[in-house]
């Protein structure tokens, strides 16, 4: 049987943790189905889901787990394989040896489940469980809890969703340990990137090959790779162009590994490793304004602040080129800075690139004291609640040259007051350019998660000018 990514007492301390959060009844966490790829018996790569993995760890399908706060009891619910599943898997553990391995004492077939659902239910007692994003899942649930199928995500528990959150945003020793590693991987996907972003190279070449690099030295990347020279789209998956000179290479790639601990890097190269003018200028200023609102966090100080903080850097760096004006306070405050810094500055890291994010956003990264902004731009800060010791996140400014939004916004006539329009223009052939780090929010301030990633002109230049050649880590592999 292959281990679990920790110790059982892991599992059991996080499930302790969860009954002292001070709910009532049950907790059901089902474990991810399988996922057909093209027929049912081909499936997609299999991902577990991250809560279920927290709470038991165990990387497979066919289970659910079973939380009773009210007496303690915890149920793996599960069945042993046959013959069938013999010839085609080979041996495999028993249930019960499952369940051991967790930390769970007692274990029942699954077609018991729904038994014990129903006398749960006849007993009045609440059945609580997250947010499905799977519609296997939320058929599942369905049935069982009997709610329409496209009811189930608004019928899930608000009070289990907050103590999930208020468990799993704050990352113990062992968690910054696997983030870590999982950025260190990244340090190799992305400079092997550097070092192959060259006229005439097809994006797809170093897409696939980073990705490579995740699955031979981990596991698969924590998202589809973001790479392109067309960086004006933020959240680019194509990989068709080929590189020429002139261009700027947004590489925003991570690795996941076994343990489901994510990381989320982006860096920005010139194609062929030379800076020219116009590059240099917006690079520095994404560049300063993501090392300035690092070094601002800390414990107790809202992010959005941060957020806000690498917005006033971007003006006032764009101010500088002439390609806003006016005063850079009120043009942040009216949000002209969202023409070219359209997006939040970060989010949550953990087992999910965008940690627990199927939960809700709003429940996330935002609290009773801090609510979410409805403005565009800002609306889309992932984060913005106050900053906790144990808090990983990513931060990732950015300044695109998005044609569509420059002519929407032109034409409306917003903004006319803090952007030169006519020097904008000259811009939109740019692209984009993006630039993030993890870090991990200390009892004194904060850290960069893992080996320092090449960002400043002079190291990107210098790695883009080395020959790619495969290194192993050191410690990580």
């Amino acid at each position: 049987m292959k281990a679990l990514p920790f110790d059982k007492s892991v599992y059991i301390n996080r499930r302790t943790a969860l009954k002292q959060a001070g709910l009532s009844g049950i907790a059901l966490f089902p474990a991810n189905p399988e996922a057909a790829f093209n027929y049912p018996a081909n499936t997609y790569h299999y991902r577990q889901d991250s809560h279920f993995s927290y709470f038991f760890g165990l990387n497979m399908p066919g289970l659910a787990g079973w939380i009773d706060f009210d007496s303690g009891e915890e149920i793996l619910f599960g069945n042993d394989v046959d013959i069938d599943d013999i010839i085609w898997m080979g041996p495999q553990p028993a249930m019960t040896e499952l369940g051991a391995s967790a930390g769970i004492g007692q274990t029942q077939p699954y077609d018991k489940l729904e038994a014990f659902v129903n006398k749960a239910r006849s007993q009045g007692r609440k059945i609580h469980f997250l947010p499905p994003y799977r519609a296997k899942v939320m058929m599942h649930l369905g049935q069982l809890l009997d709610i329409p199928a496209h009811e189930v995500r608004n019928s899930a528990s608000v009070e289990l969703i907050k103590a999930v959150v208020s468990l799993k945003e704050i990352k113990d020793e062992l968690e910054i340990k696997e983030i870590e590693k999982a950025v260190d991987i990244a340090w190799l996907m992305h400079t092997t990137a550097m070092k192959m972003a060259k006229p005439g190279i097809i994006e797809q070449e170093i897409a696939g090959t980073i990705e490579g690099i995740a699955l031979s030295l981990a596991g698969p990347v924590s998202f589809p790779v973001i790479l392109s020279v067309d960086g004006q789209t933020l959240h680019n998956h194509n990989h068709h162009n080929t590189l020429s000179l002139g261009r700027m290479l947004v590489i925003d790639a991570g690795c996941e590994l076994a343990s489901l601990y994510s990381s989320d890097i982006t860096r920005t190269v010139p194609v062929g490793g030379k800076f020219d003018t116009r590059q240099r200028e917006i690079y520095e200023i994404v560049l300063k304004a993501e090392t300035e609102s690092i070094a601002a966090m800390k414990p107790g100080m809202e992010y959005r602040e941060a957020h806000f903080l690498a917005a006033r850097i971007i003006a006032s760096g764009l101010k500088d080129l002439g390609l806003m004006k006016g005063d850079v306070d009120e043009a942040v405050a009216a949000g002209a800075h969202t023409l070219f810094f359209p997006h939040g500055l970060g989010h949550m890291l953990g087992m999910d690139v965008h940690d627990m994010e199927g939960l809700g956003e709003n429940y996330v990264g935002y609290d009773e004291h801090t609510h979410r902004a409805k403005e565009f731009g800002t609306a889309y800060l992932r984060m913005g609640k106050k900053l906790r010791p144990g808090h990983v996140l990513t931060n990732e400014p950015g300044i695109y040259f998005i044609p569509a939004l420059i002519d929407k916004f032109r034409a409306e006539g917003k903004f006319e007051a803090f952007v030169n329009y006519n020097k904008v223009e000259t811009y939109k052939d740019f692209g984009g350019i993006r630039i993030e780090d993890d870090v991990l929010v200390t009892p004194d301030g904060h850290r960069i998660l893992g080996k320092p990633i090449p960002k400043t002109v002079a190291e990107v230049e210098a790695t883009c000018a080395q020959t790619r050649e495969w290194i192993r880590v050191p410690g990580v592999f």
